[in-house]
């Protein structure tokens, strides 16, 4: 099964942001990294806009051609307006506070299942596929069934940091259980969060059958040495080592 690359844009915002003005410019580089071979484009606007920032959204939107995927909190009302006024392929429900630093857990799809209901049910009415953010918990994947979500995006920040400590096997045993479950119950699976150009393969080649990646972080430091075209392919090339 292919697995499409979504490139994260929000860290050319923040360095935008550091200094003012509009260098580097946000727009274009969505239009470039579509260009090098990205399959989706994905910003996670804050309340803060420390990054991304609304009127990003709405000027990024006119030059997709390939997918758009927002990440956020919906319980944030200019969160849930950003959404249905811009109408993007996929949102990503993502429980983070207002002045979080990243994205660190995911949903707890049984606490608040009559709140993601509603959540949910207002995007798929507009048109708009929904993922929600999850741990590797069971209980949540089976929670997360039962919602009416289309997908959800593995957490995976303790698979990266167990594999970066030389214990792959251990890391990505929970993922594996995890995203068969997952599959058995009629989601589609994402993944995303501290995914490199070293842990890429092995998480593809052990979940074959994972729809998207969204990668920021990683891959535009890697882009600072190897360049934008050049890391957008060797991370597409990750995922392609199993097809």
């Amino acid at each position: 099964m292919h697995t499409r690359l979504s490139v994260n844009i929000n860290k050319i915002a923040t360095l935008r942001n550091a200094r003012g003005g509009n260098n580097p410019n946000v727009v274009k580089a969505a239009i470039d990294a579509q260009l090098f071979g990205a399959e989706g484009i994905t910003v996670h606007p804050r309340p803060d806009e420390r990054h991304i920032t609304y009127k990003d959204v709405h000027e990024i939107k006119p030059i997709i051609q390939t997918e758009f995927n927002i990440e956020g909190n919906p319980s944030e009302k200019k969160f849930m307006d950003l959404v249905l006024s811009v109408k993007p392929h996929q949102v990503t429900l993502v429980p983070d506070v207002s002045l979080q630093l990243t994205s660190d857990h995911g949903w707890d799809t049984l606490k608040h299942k009559d709140f993601l209901i509603d959540v949910i049910t207002t995007f798929k009415k507009a048109g708009i596929r929904v993922s929600i953010f999850v741990d590797p918990d069971l209980k949540m994947i089976e929670g997360a069934a039962k919602i009416n979500t289309d997908r959800i995006e593995l957490y995976t920040e303790g698979y990266a940091r167990l594999y970066a400590a030389g214990k792959k096997e251990k890391a990505i045993q929970p993922y594996v259980i995890a995203a068969k479950l997952a599959h058995q119950l009629g989601l589609g699976i994402n993944a995303g969060h501290d995914l490199d150009l070293q842990n890429l393969q092995y998480l593809k080649q052990h979940i074959p059958f994972l729809d998207e990646v969204s990668i920021g972080h990683a891959l535009i430091c890697d882009a600072l040495y190897l360049g934008f075209e050049n890391t957008i392919q060797l991370y597409k090339r990750q995922l392609q080592i199993s097809e």
